[in-house]
């Protein structure tokens, strides 16, 4: 069993063959995917999706690139949608300052928003952090939520990742680990203990080997699954069962009945 725990189902690069792409998962042993809103159009678009895919659930939430563009009406959308019965979610939410699509100062205050509406619907947190390790980490340790969450896509150190689990947060693992310059990240995944690991693609973005250069879509999560059982020793199942199984506890997903 395996669960795609960050996809972008809703985004324009499936808008063609987005059933087939939820086929070839299912097929490829993914039993879940959670697709992940960014803007308040593909929110509702996520939350669509999920609606008609039983093996789909959403997220909604403001990506730091969009900040610059919220308004009160933007966290009335939101706060309607997440009463959906198959959001389970909030984000991904965070900050960039890689490319600074939105002024650093604006992605700050909404990240800081955002957590408190995220504290108010009672759900998990998705966390984007690109370029912003110091200032994420920071914004977190002063979040007075209980609802827990997910630092996705990991792009820090080890020490990064045990100060985030020590706050209560899951590490999601993807398709960079992949590839053959990622030692820091291969470290992160051997010291962060399996039950406190997620995997996922973030597609259609950060496609694994070997098919890396293509769209990524969420039959691709088996890789990542797979080069995280090579770096702690395990076999694939027993990867693809823990982080399924902490996706499950996370975002609260009734799990089905597998055979043995």
């Amino acid at each position: 069993m395996f669960i795609d725990s960050h996809a972008h189902l809703e985004m324009r690069e499936f808008d063609r063959d987005r059933d087939d792409v939820i086929r070839r998962a299912a097929e490829g042993g993914i039993d879940y995917i959670i697709t992940v809103g960014t803007t308040p159009r593909e929110c509702r678009k996520a939350v669509e999706i999920a609606r008609a895919h039983p093996s789909v659930y959403a997220a909604v939430g403001i990506h730091p690139h969009g900040t610059k563009g919220i308004d009160d009406q933007t966290y009335v959308l939101l706060k309607k949608l997440a009463q959906e019965e198959k959001v389970v979610a909030y984000g991904e939410i965070g900050l960039d300052f890689f490319r600074n699509l939105s002024p650093p100062e604006t992605q700050t205050r909404c990240f800081e928003e955002q957590l408190a509406v995220a504290t108010d619907l009672g759900l998990p947190v998705i966390i984007h952090d690109r370029e912003a390790h110091h200032q994420t980490v920071t914004i977190l340790k002063g979040w007075k939520g209980s609802t827990g969450g997910v630092i996705h896509c990991f792009s820090g150190d080890a020490a990064m990742a045990m100060t985030c689990l020590e706050m209560g947060f899951y590490i999601s693992i993807a398709g960079p680990v992949t590839y053959a310059k990622s030692e820091r990240l291969w470290e992160v995944v051997r010291q962060v203990p399996l039950n406190r690991l997620l995997i996922e693609t973030d597609a259609p973005y950060l496609t694994p080997q070997p098919h890396r250069g293509k769209r990524n879509e969420p039959a691709y999560v088996a890789f990542t699954a797979k080069k995280v059982a090579e770096l702690k020793g395990l076999s694939v199942p027993e990867v693809g069962r823990a982080t399924a199984d902490n996706a499950i506890k996370l975002f609260g997903i009734t799990r089905k009945s597998v055979q043995p």
